[in-house]
């Protein structure tokens, strides 16, 4: 197994949201797994001014190969101007896991 694998994350301002994009790139197989986490407080810096807002990340597995495609679903399915999106390649891991990562996903 040759494949590259990625965690990539973004944060979504609702849960139905997060959900929609989660089934989209599960459902079009760019992921194998995402998965959405419970409500956060995010603060950041936006065009000068200090902002809170309550997020829901999402964590996606998937095969570096769909990264571009993954980009642009999230971008065209996110309210955001600019959404987060940020990807970290997956060095080890249980190779069953990431086996599964493979058979599961679009190639």
């Amino acid at each position: 197994m040759q494949d590259e694998f990625l965690l990539v994350t973004t944060s979504c301002p609702t849960s139905e949201l997060a959900t929609k994009i989660a089934q989209v790139l599960v459902g079009s197989k760019l992921a194998a797994c995402i998965q959405v986490s419970a409500p956060m407080t995010s603060i950041y810096e936006w065009q000068g001014e200090i902002c809170e807002e309550t997020e829901f990340n999402l964590q996606i597995k998937c095969l570096a190969l769909n990264y571009s495609e993954i980009e642009t679903q999230i971008k065209q399915l996110h309210p955001y101007e600019v959404p987060e999106i940020i990807a970290v390649p997956i060095s080890h891991g249980l190779p069953d896991y990431l086996k599964w990562i493979h058979d599961v996903s679009k190639r």
